[in-house]
């Protein structure tokens, strides 16, 4: 060791940055020997330094620490890790390996970089290898600039991914700046208009883009740094910078009144199983990081290859440090966790009733105004929607994307279904301290159709993805309009249109918070691809030539959710809306086609209801049209006649603007009944008495 070293100390974890210089620490319990590496470039064949680490002044307990004076931030380094390779007894050490601090603040990757390099035994990779990063966490001005805690009853949630948001040639952003955080902060106001009030980004946590089959991985759930933004979408190639303009997004998004949620993978890494890729946590010692069987090969609870050990003290505290940094130092509003139920399993993989990480993260004071949203189940059978432990937790719906798909396609037994989820899902959540907004209601997200594919294809066309066509969802509760695919038919397209509006109206008028799949708002296409994670390209991207080919659904959008959902207070209660048969003074009235009588039976495609407490200002009357032929429905009356004035401000059958239309420009409905058209929604309006 250098005389200039010191001997440094076992925390912070990580690289940590002073005006002295960087104290350096990392985790491994069965190694043998430890090296910090310092490199020049990226793309350099060897170190430029090497410190071998003394396990008498260097160590304390399983953590390896050395401080070194005069660091400058930017910096790049790694670790060699030394020990027993014997994978029988579940030990991987191999000090050929340059390994990724497993909490780096921002990690570069070279234009050699190859991940196959890190997979051989004995050979050495650090000429092709990501290389960590030396980040001053607190150099950064955030002007007064903090999380916005905007009430999930007041959210509207775009889930978008960052690069694929404004890869696209015809985004109007400038060249350099496409696929990037800053080039993201030029759309904003699209987003604005739009009345979204939260982003949720697709990962964007470090990943490798080369843990694909085929193709690269677009969408980013392969990560293998949970404290650094992806490099690929900087501007430059400066690792340095990236962080910075992550933290330009964020700010700029939170000054328009949006928040940023990440979609965050604790569950598994881009390193795969026993025979994979070791890029960092592998070679620290893998039974610390990992799930092992008895035969100490990796379990997969995930479909990945591993599955992080997330209720180990070493992984439960990584991963509680890394969602505290991501709030505290990098000003995220949220978090939506894929295959959350994986962090419900022991090491055994055996699902937990208390699981510690889970509770750590109800219960730590950092996050207390943190959204917390899981995706309730894993790849290994494990459905926990509305089962998810505690009290802060919301979840991803699945049930109601389902529920809604197939009702709105005229599938039998589906009325009572819908209802359900109408209601915020009391059949999954009532009787757990949760209010219904905690439902994060979809009716499609990346993973599966996009909105405008949901409607004109009945099968998935994967076959760009060469995997045969075997990816991807089987059951999509899709339906094609008659025709698979595009079509020049006219009635086919008005049909197809029709169902769109009714989708993203049925969202609207159900409690819950509602989220949008970017593009959807104005048909974004996959070509049927429902499962387009190797895709970067124009298939994946959004094409912005649509905002102007499909003005009519993107008005419609707009003016469903800035005059309409926003508008109405009964939209945004937040315990459950009680109905005629729990409350003397209701939230809903349910009805059929006639009022008062709701059919809910095995071959009702039609539903109605009212919403407004007696006495109310105002109420909203919306009747589903899910039949194939017009239905005549009643309209309600109050001491014998209509309550107030009913105003039909949404009609989905009808062309734009006439198919949403501000309340003060809506006329008067003269009848006591009103024809809807096949597959049809309206919704009526009224002062009230």
């Amino acid at each position: 060791m250098k005389s200039d070293t010191q001997p440094g100390k076992s925390f912070p974890l990580g690289a940590t940055y002073t005006s002295e210089g960087v104290n350096f620490c990392v985790f491994s319990k069965n190694c043998q020997a430890v090296e910090l590496l310092f490199f020049n470039n990226v793309d350099d064949t060897a170190p430029s330094q090497v410190f071998r680490l003394d396990s008498k002044i260097n160590k304390t307990f399983y953590y390896w620490h050395i401080f070194i004076p005069g660091i400058k931030e930017g910096q790049l380094y790694g670790y060699r890790v030394y020990g027993n390779y014997s994978p029988e007894h579940g030990n991987l050490f191999d000090g050929s390996k340059l390994l990724l601090d497993p909490y780096a603040k921002s990690i570069a990757v070279g234009k050699n970089y190859d991940r196959h390099k890190a997979k051989q035994y004995g050979v050495e990779n650090a000429a092709y290898a990501m290389k960590s990063v030396v980040i001053n966490s607190q150099a950064y001005n955030w002007e007064g600039d903090k999380p916005l805690q905007i009430p999930y009853s007041k959210s509207i949630i775009y889930e978008l991914h960052v690069a694929g948001f404004t890869k696209n040639a015809n985004s109007g952003v400038s060249k350099n700046l496409r696929g990037t955080y800053l080039g993201l902060i030029e759309k904003i106001p699209y987003l604005k208009e739009l009345g979204i009030t939260a982003v949720e980004l697709l990962p964007v946590h470090q990943f490798d883009h080369q843990d694909a089959p085929n193709g690269v991985n677009y969408w980013g759930y392969s990560p293998i740094g949970f404290f650094s933004p992806h490099h690929a979408y900087g501007s430059t190639t400066d690792p340095v910078k990236t962080v910075q303009e992550f933290k330009d997004m964020v700010k700029a998004l939170h000054k328009a009144g949006i928040e940023v949620i990440l979609d965050v993978v604790y569950n598994h890494t881009s390193e795969g199983g026993i025979t994979g890729v070791t890029q960092c946590f592998k070679g620290y010692g893998p039974g610390a990081y990992y799930t092992l069987n008895h035969n100490n090969d990796f379990s997969d609870f995930t479909g990945c290859g591993n599955s992080l050990n997330a209720n180990h003290s070493i992984v439960r505290r990584m991963i509680m440090d890394s969602l505290n940094y991501w709030v505290s130092e990098m000003h995220i509003d949220g978090f939506r966790f894929d295959l959350a139920s994986v962090l419900s399993r022991d090491e055994n993989g055996i699902p937990l009733e208390n699981p510690p990480i889970l509770w750590e993260i109800e219960s730590e004071p950092i996050l207390a105004g943190t959204k917390v949203i899981a995706e309730a189940w894993d790849a290994a059978g494990l459905y926990q929607v509305g089962s998810f432990i505690g009290d802060k937790w919301s979840e991803w719906n699945g049930k109601y994307r389902d529920d809604v798909r197939r009702f709105m396609k005229s599938d039998k037994l589906m009325a009572g279904g819908v209802v359900q989820k109408i209601l915020g899902s009391p059949d999954l959540f009532y009787g757990i301290n949760r209010d219904p907004n905690r439902s994060i209601n979809f009716v499609t997200c990346h993973d599966g159709f996009t909105l405008n594919d949901l409607v004109s294809y009945n099968e998935k066309h994967n076959e760009l993805n060469e995997e045969n066509n075997r990816d991807g969802m089987n059951e999509n509760f899709s339906w094609n309009c008659g025709v698979e695919g595009h079509s020049d038919d006219e009635n086919i397209d008005i049909l197809r249109l029709r169902q769109i509006k009714n989708f993203f109206t049925i969202l609207m008028v159900s409690q819950g918070t509602p989220m949008l799949l970017m593009g959807d708002e104005v048909r974004r296409t996959q070509n049927g691809n429902n499962n387009a994670y190797c895709q970067d390209n124009e298939i994946s991207w959004f094409d912005w030539d649509l905002v102007k080919e499909h003005d009519g659904l993107l008005r419609f959008v707009k003016t469903l959710i800035n005059d309409f959902f926003k508008k109405f207070k009964i939209l945004h209660e937040d315990r459950f809306w009680e109905d005629a048969q729990r409350d003397k003074t209701p939230h809903i009235t349910w009805h059929g086609t006639q009022i008062g009588k709701p059919d809910w039976g095995e071959n009702s495609h039609s539903i109605a209801f009212t919403l407004g407490k007696p006495n109310a200002k105002e109420y909203l009357h919306v009747m589903v049209n899910a039949y194939w032929g017009d239905l005549d429905f009643e309209l309600p009356l109050f001491h014998k006649r209509p309550i107030g004035k009913w105003k039909k401000i949404i009609d989905t059958a009808e062309t734009s603007p006439k198919d949403i239309i501000p309340i003060k420009e809506a006329e008067i409905t003269k009848t006591n009944t009103i024809t809807l058209k096949d597959r049809s929604i309206v919704v009526l309006y009224s002062e009230g008495l």
